[in-house]
């Protein structure tokens, strides 16, 4: 089994814009094929794991959503830098849309995604981390028995300024490349 590092994407691997609805939107922050190639050299599996409940309130659609993750993948290929698997939760408990309006197990901070994960990639979760720019994924890596770091990109610093009560990151990172630095020290 291998340890995963589980990445948010709006705000952590990707620049946070609100609803992502296009993908003229989607632009890498400067650091991310870099984080994830180390990541993958050191051995870990990279998997995503995102909350997308613009399909729930009918702002795009899933295979918009594919379309987005086949984009940031081959822009991370072109560099190098490979993204295991692609997971995300297109419900919301309070969704206009009916077909998505259901508190799931797949949403963030519960751990649907991740369990999938570990079913399709052999996954140690014991020796996982998940990185994010809100307290969920920390709460998230909490919930599975993972190690969360909570990165000041996206909606991070603000979430600095909110603590949640008795959600603990293990660390508090500038942005991914330097949490991608700890998680190796931590590894080694």
């Amino acid at each position: 089994m291998t340890p995963a590092v589980f990445l948010d994407r709006d705000g952590t691997l990707i620049e946070e814009v609100g609803y992502l609805d296009r993908i003229e939107r989607i632009e890498l922050y400067p650091w991310s094929v870099d984080a994830v190639r180390v990541l993958n050299r050191a051995g870990f599996k990279v998997v995503v794991v995102t909350n997308q409940a613009g399909v729930a309130r009918a702002m795009f659609d899933e295979a918009f959503v594919g379309e987005a993750h086949a984009f940031i993948d081959a822009r991370l290929r072109e560099g190098g830098a490979v993204i295991d698997g692609f997971y995300y939760c297109p419900h919301h408990p309070d969704a206009p849309v009916e077909a998505y309006r259901k508190d799931c197990d797949c949403r963030k901070p519960r751990t649907g995604m991740v369990e999938q994960a570990q079913r399709d990639l052999d996954l140690d979760l014991g020796r996982s981390f998940v990185v994010g720019d809100r307290w969920l994924d920390v709460e998230l890596g909490m919930n599975f028995g993972g190690r969360g770091i909570l990165v000041r990109t996206g909606y991070g610093e603000a979430e600095v300024a909110r603590p949640k009560e008795g959600v603990d990151a293990e660390l508090v990172a500038p942005d991914l490349m330097t949490a991608v630095s700890w998680i190796l020290q931590q590894a080694a």
